[in-house]
């Protein structure tokens, strides 16, 4: 059970039960009018093994898609009515930063990551405690995205809330904001006049943050300008999970549908897409729009959240 708390939630970042209305569901949310656009990139910069080419034209239905990654308030509540007990939980562990536990925390520390030994495991490490037992999301991260949630917990929260995940291509087309093709969800440069437009890491990765960004673990959800259909935070801060079974390759073969793709019919790892506030070009080049990761639908993390949609 999560510690009570006598915090008061913003109402601009709690959650909504299925049994609202429609427009209650989409308060925070934008509509993205239905149209088709060019998918994924043929630049030498995407990563050819995680099938972020061939461009392909994809048409989408019009939906609708939360602003904001979902926060932690926002999944306070979800779970203070539901009672709703994480995969990271239940295992008793999740994946933190190794320069993010707590000296009374390192005690807890279980594993490293073979070939990523920055990704420690912690004992006691979830959503309400994302650095380890020490820590907790009251100070001061309610308006933060949540993390360490699994696909099956978005799924769950998604379900609870009367909306669903969106699809790759759907994440995609919202995320470009319009633009056809552009690096990032605001045009090709990084940072546009010397602007910072994303929360991702700055300096030498892993050894050295330098914090140019204001921030060096998660961000609140409405930093940053939004794209221009009004999404906050598409590149950066959380990855994001998608509804899709991830596959380097479907969609170069007969059976992928262009109209409303929604992936492979099977898989062994989900897709995410953003990237996050540990994403640097030397190692995790991937908070470009048309970037693409996986992992496995029990897993958590950190640095991975998600944002809802629903059907129009």
């Amino acid at each position: 059970m999560v510690e009570e708390s006598t915090v008061d939630v913003d109402s601009e970042f709690s959650g909504t039960r299925s049994s609202k209305t429609t427009e209650t569901r989409t308060r925070r949310m934008v509509k993205i009018e239905g149209n088709s656009f060019t998918m994924g990139t043929d630049s030498k910069v995407g990563y050819r093994a995680d099938g972020e080419g061939p461009t392909r034209e994809v048409t989408i239905d019009p939906f609708f898609i939360d602003k904001y990654a979902v926060t932690n308030a926002e999944f306070l509540k979800f779970v203070r009515e539901t009672e709703y007990v994480t995969d990271a939980e239940r295992f008793g562990w999740s994946f933190v930063f190794e320069d993010f536990v707590r000296p009374r925390d390192k005690d807890k520390v279980i594993q490293k990551v073979s070939g990523a030994p920055w990704w420690v495991a912690v004992r006691g490490a979830n959503w309400f405690r994302p650095e380890g037992p020490s820590s907790n999301v009251l100070d001061t991260r309610l308006v933060h995205p949540v993390t360490h949630v699994s696909w099956r917990d978005a799924t769950a929260y998604a379900n609870w809330a009367g909306k669903r995940l969106p699809t790759e291509a759907e994440w995609e087309y919202a995320g470009r904001g319009g633009l056809e093709q552009t690096r990032f969800p605001w045009g090709d440069d990084l940072q546009p006049d010397g602007e910072h437009m994303c929360n991702i890491w700055q300096g030498e990765f892993p050894k050295t943050n330098t914090d140019a960004d204001g921030f060096i673990k998660t961000a609140p959800v409405n930093e940053f300008p939004a794209n221009g259909y009004g999404l906050y935070n598409v590149s950066g801060n959380v990855w994001e999970w998608c509804q899709d079974w991830f596959s380097a390759d479907y969609h170069t073969t007969d059976s992928f549908d262009s109209v409303n793709p929604s992936g492979p019919p099977d898989g062994d790892q989900r897709v995410m897409r953003g990237g996050s506030y540990l994403c640097h070009r030397s190692w995790c080049n991937r908070y470009r729009v048309a970037a693409r990761s996986k992992n496995t639908p029990d897993s958590s993390t950190g640095n991975l959240g998600f944002r809802c949609v629903v059907d129009l």
